[in-house]
C-alpha cells in the first residue's frame, strides 16, 4: 500500500503561482512513477503532468507545458507540482497518483490503469 496526501492548494489570482505537494508513505516510493491529475466540475479527470521514479523523464499536458513543473524528492518521498502563470481554466481538484514502475524511465501518460494509488485531492481555484 501507498498512501498519498496532497497539500498546497488554495485560492490565487490569475497570473499567480502555487506549489502543490504530494507526500507518500508506505511502500518504496522511489520505485513508483507519479502523476498529477485534475478534475474540474462537470469535466473528466485529466493528466496534467507525470514523472518517472528517477525523476529524469517527465510529461506535461499541452495546456500546462511551460507553466507547470513536476519534480520529486525521493529522500522526502514527496512529489511537487509548481504552477505558475495560473489561469481561471486551471481551477480544479488536483490529485496525485502513484504507479509501480519496473524501470527508472517509465512515465505513464495514457494507460492510467498503471496508477495504483490515488490521493484525496487538493482544490485549486484561480480567480479572474
Amino acid at each position: 500500500q501507498v498512501q498519498l496526501v496532497e497539500s498546497g492548494g488554495g485560492l490565487v489570482q490569475t497570473g499567480g503561482s502555487l506549489r502543490l505537494s504530494c507526500a507518500a508513505s508506505g511502500r518504496t516510493f522511489s520505485r513508483y512513477a507519479m502523476g498529477w491529475f485534475r478534475q474540474a466540475p462537470g469535466k473528466e479527470r485529466d493528466l496534467v503532468a507525470a514523472i518517472s521514479w528517477s525523476g529524469g523523464n517527465t510529461y506535461y499536458a499541452d495546456s500546462v507545458r511551460g507553466r507547470f513543473t513536476i519534480s520529486r524528492d525521493n529522500a522526502k518521498t514527496t512529489v511537487y507540482l509548481q504552477m505558475s502563470s495560473l489561469k481561471p481554466e486551471d481551477t480544479a481538484l488536483y490529485y496525485c497518483a502513484a504507479g509501480y514502475a519496473p524501470q527508472r524511465t517509465h512515465v505513464y501518460t495514457s494507460d492510467w490503469a498503471r496508477y495504483d494509488y490515488w490521493g484525496q485531492g487538493t482544490q485549486v481555484t484561480v480567480s479572474s
